[in-house]
């Protein structure tokens, strides 16, 4: 198990009380409502502004800041290398138009134009006085890294193997979030293949543990104390949770998404590049299964911005087959409470885990 003073230096550095992140979870379901709750009940929130343009991420920032004094962080999507292919992109609108059909949607045959808006939505952080950032998606520049740390912003980054994690040292971010296969949502792949990089949380947080000297933060299938304590005895310095935090009362995500999360069972999600061109775990739904059998689908982040019509009227309509639902393989465990109902639960089952190993072992 990492040492005490491990888990205290990670909840100091961060200014927290408690060695638990609520992950980043771009679309929606971050509202400032539960970044605030988050980090009001002594953990940490976290804004998911992947999407969300540098206006809109000012705005919520200075809702979220009106909400707490407690420290939290933003996570953002690094820029990504991808080809443009205007003959697939066509072919993939034809082909998502029987969706549209279904919804009542109008039909699509352009090409859209994609536009980065990276750097303005730093810029926007660094304005605001944000003192955490995380990234996933790629790795951060040391030049980056050096920018940030010279705005006293501390660097939190995603590895999904041990070779991911080393490169990330190197460039100097300060911790490494350990993504699980587990984990629901995009995964944070950017050196091996997607088929390689789909370790389990137990597997690979103590190997990137060993591999580097930073603190590592455990995600993926953790809900509850148990999986907390386990994190820790791995070698953990601190745990992420996104699905738990999905059908907390602050939680923006849609009500099918929380239904289907709180119907759910362990064999009900699925790794799937069909909504975005990416890797990511969610629920089985017709549309995921169907595109799944496209041979050519486009990179990320076209396939997002392709499908994102769809999937934002389907979930308007209520419709849970043709939209996009995060979820983790301990979806089935998840709850309905508050956010600070579910920390002060992770931290007392934790502390209950480790008095009752210690009367056992005694």
């Amino acid at each position: 198990m990492v040492e005490v003073n491990e888990y205290v230096k990670i909840c100091k550095r961060l200014n927290i009380k408690y060695p638990i992140i609520q992950a980043g979870m771009a679309g929606g379901p971050t509202t400032p409502e539960l970044v605030a709750a988050v980090s009001n009940a002594g953990a940490l929130g976290t804004l998911g502004a992947g999407y969300m343009s540098p206006e809109d991420i000012r705005k919520v920032l200075s809702e979220i800041m009106t909400l707490t004094e407690k420290p939290f962080a933003v996570n953002l999507f690094l820029p990504q290398v991808y080809e443009k292919n205007e003959q697939q992109i066509l072919s993939m609108q034809k082909q998502l138009n029987k969706y549209r059909q279904k919804l009542g949607l109008p039909e699509v045959s352009t090409v859209p134009d994609i536009q980065n808006h990276f750097e303005q939505q730093l810029n926007v952080m660094i304005e605001a006085g944000v003192k955490v950032l995380s990234f996933t998606f790629n790795e951060p520049s040391a030049d980056l890294v050096e920018k940030l740390h010279d705005h006293g912003i501390t660097v939190i980054a995603t590895a999904t193997t041990v070779k991911e994690a080393k490169n990330l040292e190197l460039r100097g971010v300060d911790m490494i979030v350990a993504q699980g296969s587990e984990a629901g949502g995009h995964r944070g792949t950017f050196l091996n293949g997607e088929e390689e990089a789909l370790i389990g949380t137990m597997a690979l947080v103590p190997q990137i543990v060993d591999a580097v000297e930073c603190p590592v933060i455990a995600a993926g299938g953790i809900m509850d104390g148990r999986g907390m304590m386990a994190a820790l005895s791995l070698g953990a310095s601190a745990v992420q949770l996104g699905t738990a935090f999905l059908t907390i009362k602050e939680s923006g995500a849609s009500e099918i998404h929380k239904s289907a999360i709180l119907a759910s069972k362990d064999t009900d999600t699925k790794v799937t590049s069909a909504f975005s061109g990416k890797s990511a775990r969610g629920m089985k739904n017709e549309m995921m299964l169907s595109l799944e059998n496209t041979k050519n689908l486009p990179p990320y982040p076209i396939q997002h911005m392709l499908t994102s019509d769809i999937r934002k009227e389907a979930a308007r309509q209520g419709n849970k087959e043709f939209v996009s639902m995060w979820a983790g393989q301990a979806s089935a465990m998840s709850k309905e409470s508050t956010a600070k109902e579910l920390i002060n639960q992770l931290v007392s089952d934790c502390k209950n885990t480790l008095s009752s190993l210690s009367t056992d072992w005694k």
